[in-house]
């Protein structure tokens, strides 16, 4: 499946991968190939997602700032 992740200033990453997992608010989620496209709220915690090849786990920090 194809992923974006994106900021308000910028587009973080975009590639294929074969699963990702979010921390959502109500609790963390996985998205998996053929999965219906989305927009979610996020809580601070972290995205893991798999490459393509299964050969790789990525991990990026998710953290909001707050006014």
């Amino acid at each position: 499946m194809h992923l974006e992740i994106l900021t308000p200033e910028k587009k973080i990453f975009e590639g294929d991968v074969t699963v990702v997992t979010f921390p959502g608010s109500d609790g963390s989620f996985q998205v998996m190939n053929d999965h219906a496209p989305l927009v979610s709220l996020l809580k601070d915690g972290t995205v893991v997602y798999k490459s393509k090849e299964g050969t790789e786990e990525v991990k990026l920090p998710v953290v909001w700032w707050r006014c």
